[in-house]
């Protein structure tokens, strides 16, 4: 998984929190890896116990596996969705394995594409989506989360009930067409992005925050592709009314932003100062968990998401 260089420099980084090194070296002695040098691996353990020392009695920020596990439920949400709409079929077992309750995926098909650019984006989009899964858990190791429960059929159908999308007894499909679709796909990818955003400050391990960093720069390409397409279909009106749900399952004003405003395109939703939003781990919790109070699972995740952040504000 590293080589050994890394795993020296991962290890000795000052920054890095003492429950990741703990991890870390336990998982480094799994995979053989041990052999970094005895002195390495001593100091680090004293230096793990020092700051487990300093955090007693105060209440410690999430480590950096526990948010990196966080990350990795959403991949598992967006690598499915994006995996079914393209090739008609969800991950690979071998994929879906790892710590918590593994569950399975309810809903999922091929999408009937048929504009060419759009099929072509999705398969882009999709195989990012994959390779973001086998990274976080190449990164995590044995700690690595498995996929949770995921219920792609009816959680699409209750957001968009929410969103007035729909009547009270419609049923939105996001595989039925490539419209259907990219409003799904409205719905994950700005919120992916202000996840990251917002996770970017608890990850202390310098190593871990760019890579962070390069997924978050993917998932803004994936979102303003998605909001681009919608623009050019005339789509504004029903973005608008999926942004307002997001605003009111989070509960924090309104930040979120459609793709049109003052009349104009608005294919990056920044602020005054052309910066993005953040979205803390718990309110993206409230979002694909559709509900707006202080939960631990519903919606997408009707089991919950695997990990230490798994409730919502």
């Amino acid at each position: 998984m590293f080589g050994k260089k890394l795993v020296g420099q991962m290890i000795a980084r000052s920054s890095e929190n003492a429950t990741d090194r703990r991890r870390f070296l336990q998982s480094a002695g799994a995979l053989g890896l041990g052999v970094v040098g005895a002195g390495a691996l001593g100091s680090s353990a004293a230096l793990a116990d020092s700051d487990m020392a300093g955090t007693v009695g105060a209440e410690a920020a999430p480590s950096d596996g526990a948010v990196l596990n966080f990350a990795l439920n959403l991949e598992y949400l967006e690598a499915e969705f994006y995996s079914f709409a393209v090739h008609g079929h969800g991950l690979a077992d071998g994929l879906t394995t790892g710590t918590g309750r593994r569950g399975g995926v309810t809903g999922g098909k091929k999408v009937p594409f048929k504009t060419s650019r759009i099929r072509q984006y999705a398969t882009e989009i999709a195989a990012d989506e994959l390779a973001h899964v086998k990274f976080l858990r190449g990164a995590l190791g044995s700690a690595a989360v498995s996929r949770p429960a995921i219920n792609i059929r009816d959680s699409f159908t209750a957001a968009a009930r929410a969103a007035k999308l729909i009547g009270p007894n419609a049923v939105f499909d996001p595989y039925a067409n490539e419209n259907n679709f990219l409003l799904a796909a409205f719905l994950f990818e700005d919120v992916g992005v202000t996840a990251y955003k917002g996770a970017a400050p608890l990850i202390t391990n310098k190593t871990y925050l760019e890579a962070a960093a390069g997924i978050l720069s993917a998932e803004a390409y994936h979102a303003a592709t998605i909001r681009s397409s919608l623009f050019e279909k005339d789509l504004a009106p029903q973005v608008v009314k999926l942004s307002a749900a997001r605003n009111m399952l989070d509960g924090y004003g309104d930040e979120d932003q459609a793709i049109v405003r003052d009349k104009n395109a608005n294919i990056n939703p920044t602020d005054k100062n052309g910066i993005n939003f953040s979205r803390s781990y718990d309110r993206v919790l409230n979002i694909v968990y559709l509900n707006p109070n202080k939960t631990t699972k519903g919606g997408f995740y009707p089991w919950g998401v695997n990990g230490e952040l798994n409730t919502s504000s």
